[in-house]
């Protein structure tokens, strides 16, 4: 599996920012782990934005994760898939895609973790932080307090998984957020609605930690 770099971004269209371009802020702001998600899209719309985005992250190096689409994952040879409470279960996506492709999958609480540590998951997408208007059926929110029990339980059962938070996290809440032991931050609407999108992934790029 690539390392799990401490910034991950999620792709959201926004305004008159499309997902391809939400790719290219993210890559240029020096960002190494782009996740496409369009959730309310077929697989047919999505394929091409993926090819796409697919051929940008491999020029910048970066990771290219697409969510919930294993076949799609598997057809398109991209580094892995990330799923939701409910998409295809971690266990099903391992059976299909074998042990070369990364596989995330979302929780919200320890039992959720512990049950995709058991599956094969390589990474956790923990949340949400707080409420975000980027998610449908939101799961209730963790604050800092949810985080610290979440990576305290992970600990005492040696559970060493990366576990990134997201949901409706912003720059400031980043250092706090990363005392409590999670391993990184997954954003996309902070980044996209600054007035430059493109220095905001920098300084957050800085503010995590940098280039895993």
């Amino acid at each position: 599996m690539a390392e799990c770099p401490m910034l991950q971004f999620i792709t959201h269209y926004y305004r008159e920012i499309g997902y391809l371009d939400s790719v290219r802020i993210a890559l240029a702001g020096g960002c190494r782990w782009v996740q496409l998600r369009m959730k309310e899209a077929s697989v047919d719309e999505i394929r091409p934005v993926a090819l796409e985005a697919q051929r940008l992250c491999k020029e910048a190096g970066a990771t290219f994760i697409i969510d919930d689409h294993v076949q799609l994952v598997k057809e398109l040879h991209a580094d892995g898939v990330h799923l939701g409470k409910q998409d295809m279960p971690v266990a099903e996506a391992r059976r299909l895609l074998g042990e070369g492709f990364i596989i995330g999958g979302t929780a919200n609480t320890f039992d959720d973790v512990e049950h995709h540590w058991r599956s094969g998951a390589d990474y956790i997408g923990c949340g949400p932080f707080r409420f975000t208007a980027t998610k449908a059926n939101l799961a209730p929110v963790l604050g800092l307090e949810g985080y610290r029990d979440i990576v305290s339980r992970m600990r005492a059962k040696g559970i060493a998984l990366p576990i990134v938070a997201i949901g409706g996290i912003t720059a400031a809440d980043i250092p706090d957020i990363l005392q409590t032991g999670v391993t990184g931050i997954a954003l996309s609407g902070s980044i996209l609605r600054a007035e430059n999108p493109v220095e905001e992934t920098r300084r957050l790029v800085r503010l995590t930690g940098g280039l895993s």
